[in-house]
């Protein structure tokens, strides 16, 4: 029988080496905690990784009361690096969580490069959508033959096919419309739900995350598209001051307080008009930046909105901008998606210098 004071000196020693080896990995690496540095990879030491739900309700069959249904919750999945910075990268999507794990041709995504930058990361699904697709009310799927639309829609080019020229989406130098990238652009997608009630739905389901604690105590959201208008709700609703930052990727949807000349809509594109009072919790987060890549036309209304909503925070003490590519950097050719795009490391840069410029890059046990 082996001596248990030798299997507890073996798992020691075993132990030992381990934790050199990653201090020597850490070492050897300490120098590319920089995001945009992609040509030399850092590797990725979590010191954790899993998933849960959290928010929705539970409903009761009405013909049947012993029975019931857990619903409408979101599903976060999370890596925590081995030394992680003490803000939390809440990635948040309007169409699948693949936009975030990689670029169109499959190399690395935000969620690696960030990463390996040291930032906890995590993956929403909010309710009714990916792997929180339980909803406590009955759902219709419609075929919608929308892959020649979201051509021009994520402004790849003008028109189905025709690319701009200096496009760093899955273009020619990922093998256009017969390439793999672009397959894997338009299969990569969930149903959206774009309506107000499901706004609501998500901005409640998310609010109740960031307040929970479990996503740290210094969110930044990242988020694309209608997801913008969603974190922005998710603000007005929340009750605590655990989300520091928003940096939002073409957001289709603005949240407006109810002092200003601006009609609720109705639909799933905003305008979303909340009390003063809540619109003023957008003031008191830390940074926001709306992000716009360089083919968007400037005239278009949600560019407008904006520039317009960044004003109504800045007039209330807050710190928001808009930030267009190619325009304000050096940036050039992002589609809808930038974070996906073939040059997503220079996009990450400019993320990277949001977070330090606020403040926001610091590491678990630097704040007092």
């Amino acid at each position: 029988m082996e001596d248990i004071s030798t299997t507890r000196h073996c798992f020691h020693s075993r132990w030992t080496r381990k934790l050199s080896s990653i201090a020597t990995l850490l070492l050897l690496s300490s120098t590319l905690t920089t995001a945009t540095d992609l040509s030399r990879k850092k590797p990725i030491i979590l010191e954790s990784s899993g998933g849960f739900e959290i928010g929705g309700k539970t409903i009761t069959d009405p013909t049947n009361s012993s029975k019931t249904l857990s619903c409408d919750h979101g599903y976060i999945e999370y890596f925590t690096p081995w030394t992680p910075r003490s803000t939390s990268l809440v990635m948040w999507h309007s169409s699948s969580t693949q936009v975030w794990q990689n670029r169109w041709d499959g190399g690395p995504g935000f969620k690696d490069i960030f990463l390996r930058a040291d930032y906890p990361v995590y993956l929403w699904d909010g309710p009714r959508v990916g792997r929180a697709n339980w909803a406590c009310e009955n759902v219709t799927y419609t075929v919608a033959y929308r892959d020649e639309e979201n051509f021009s829609a994520w402004n790849f080019g003008p028109r189905y096919g025709e690319w701009w020229n200096d496009t760093q989406g899955p273009g020619p130098k990922a093998g256009g419309i017969k390439g793999e990238a672009w397959k894997q652009a338009t299969a990569n997608r969930y149903d959206e739900f774009d309506t107000r009630a499901n706004v609501d739905l998500h901005g409640s389901a998310a609010a109740v995350a960031a307040d929970s604690g479990r996503l740290g105590d210094q969110i930044v959201y990242l988020t694309n598209s209608a997801g913008g208008l969603r974190a922005q709700v998710t603000v007005a609703k929340s009750q605590k001051s655990n989300i520091a930052g928003i940096v939002t990727y073409e957001s289709i949807g603005y949240v407006y307080p109810d002092n200003v000349n601006v009609t609720d809509g109705k639909g799933g594109f905003g305008p979303f008009v909340v009390p003063l009072e809540d619109f003023k919790k957008l003031a008191k987060v830390k940074a926001i930046q709306f992000v716009w890549g360089d083919h968007r036309l400037n005239s278009s209304s949600y560019v407008q909105d904006s520039y317009k909503v960044a004003a109504l925070i800045n007039k209330y003490g807050g710190n928001a901008q808009v930030l267009v590519l190619g325009n304000d950097t050096v940036t050039k050719g992002n589609s809808h998606i930038p974070f996906a795009d073939m040059n997503n490391g220079e996009v990450a840069g400019l993320l990277e210098d949001f977070l330090e410029k606020n403040g926001l890059d610091g590491y678990v046990g630097d704040r007092t």
